[in-house]
C-alpha cells in the first residue's frame, strides 16, 4: 500500500520541512507527497551556495523565497513546475542501496506519466550532457543528467534524492513552462550561459502563454498519472 499526502500550498521552507520530516519518521508504507507554492520560490540542494550565483538583492526584492532542500541537486525555480516527493522506506520491495537503480525506478514511472500526458514518445538519459559553463551545473534544468526524462535531448523533469538508514527520499519536478529570461537575467550573478543552458535543455510540458487555469489542471493529471504508475508499478 501507498500513502498519498497532499499538503497544498506552502512557503518553500514549509515544503522543505514537511519532507525532512517525513523522512525523519518515515516506516510502513512508501509515501507520495504532492505540495505547491505559496510564493515565488526556488530551492537548492543541500551543498549548493546560493549567493554564487543569484544576487540575493534581487531575490528579495523581486519576493522570491529561497529555501535549501534537504537532497542533492541544483537550484529549481518553482514557479515553472510541477513539485512532488517520493519516500521508499528501506523495508520496501521498491527500496535499493544502489541509488541509480532508485533514480530509476521513480523516473520510470515519471516517464511513463510524461508520456501519457503528452501522447509522445519520451525516454531516459544514461548519461550526462555537457555543460555549458560551470554555473550551469548548479541548477537543475540547466542540463540532463543520468536517469533524467528527456524529450528530443531536452530535459522534461528532473530530481534529487537523499538515503538514510531508514529509507530515501526523491524530490523530483516537471517542467511545465520555461522560466521567464527576464526573471532570470535579473537575478542570477552575471557571466555565466545559465539562461542559454536552460532555453537549450528544458522542454516545457505547456506553452508560454498557458494560463493558471490550463496550468492547475495539467498538474491535477500528472498526480493522477504518477500515482497510477507508482502505487500500481506499472
Amino acid at each position: 500500500m501507498w500513502k498519498v499526502i497532499d499538503t497544498g500550498l506552502a512557503c518553500a521552507s514549509e515544503n522543505m520541512r514537511i519532507d525532512q520530516e517525513l523522512l525523519q519518521n518515515l516506516s510502513g508504507d512508501p509515501i507520495i507527497h504532492f505540495y505547491d507554492w505559496k510564493d515565488e520560490a526556488a530551492t537548492y540542494g543541500y551543498f549548493v551556495r546560493p549567493e554564487s550565483y543569484l544576487d540575493l538583492e534581487k531575490v528579495e526584492r523581486r519576493g522570491l523565497s529561497l529555501a535549501r532542500r534537504p537532497t542533492g541537486g541544483g537550484i529549481v525555480f518553482h514557479k515553472w513546475d510541477f513539485a512532488f516527493s517520493v519516500l521508499i522506506p528501506s523495508s520496501s520491495p521498491f527500496f535499493s542501496m544502489n541509488t541509480l537503480e532508485n533514480y530509476g525506478f521513480i523516473n520510470r514511472a515519471v516517464l511513463s506519466a510524461v508520456k501519457e500526458f503528452l501522447q509522445r514518445s519520451v525516454e531516459l538519459i544514461f548519461q550526462d550532457a555537457e555543460s555549458f559553463d560551470i554555473p550551469s551545473n548548479r541548477f537543475c534544468m540547466a542540463r540532463p543528467t543520468k536517469y533524467d526524462v528527456v524529450m528530443e535531448g531536452k530535459k522534461v523533469a528532473g530530481a534529487a534524492q537523499r538515503k538514510d538508514k531508514k529509507g530515501f527520499l526523491h524530490q523530483g519536478m516537471i517542467a511545465m513552462q520555461l522560466p521567464d529570461e527576464e526573471y532570470l537575467r535579473d537575478i542570477l550573478l552575471p557571466g555565466s550561459r545559465v539562461v542559454e543552458a536552460m532555453r537549450n535543455f528544458t522542454y516545457p510540458l505547456l506553452g508560454k502563454e498557458t494560463g493558471e487555469k490550463q496550468r492547475s489542471q495539467a498538474k491535477k493529471e500528472l498526480k493522477e498519472l504518477l500515482q497510477k504508475y507508482l502505487v500500481e508499478n506499472i
